[in-house]
């Protein structure tokens, strides 16, 4: 399983990012796909969650913020980021959201004031 995330970059307060995840060995289309970021404490925390049907959850402190969203058809899954601040700098990655598979190396996205 292949998870190749990228997008990342540096953006000032206020800016956005897409990011993309570009997923192989899996059947994606039946996989309920997650992103996600590393904390402070070094831990990934999940941001964001859609099913097959394209149903979606959000963690509080991103709601209305981020939107997650994904192609099928280009076994890719996306993070639209807007309104970025500070507290979102950080390591992010994507995965599956019911079940793990094996971290891509995740992409880096900085917010600068």
């Amino acid at each position: 399983v292949q998870l190749q995330a990228s997008g990342g970059g540096t953006v000032e307060i206020g800016g956005s990012l897409r990011l993309s995840c570009v997923v192989s060995g899996i059947d994606f289309a039946s996989t309920d796909m997650g992103w996600y970021r590393r904390t402070p404490e070094g831990h990934r925390e999940s941001l964001a969650t859609i099913t097959t049907s394209g149903w979606t959850h959000y963690l509080d402190s991103i709601k209305g913020r981020f939107r997650i969203t994904r192609d099928n058809a280009k076994n890719t899954a996306f993070l639209q980021m807007d309104n970025l601040k500070p507290e979102d700098a950080s390591y992010y990655y994507c995965n599956g959201a019911t079940r793990l598979f094996s971290w891509g190396q995740g992409t880096q996205v900085t917010v600068s004031s």
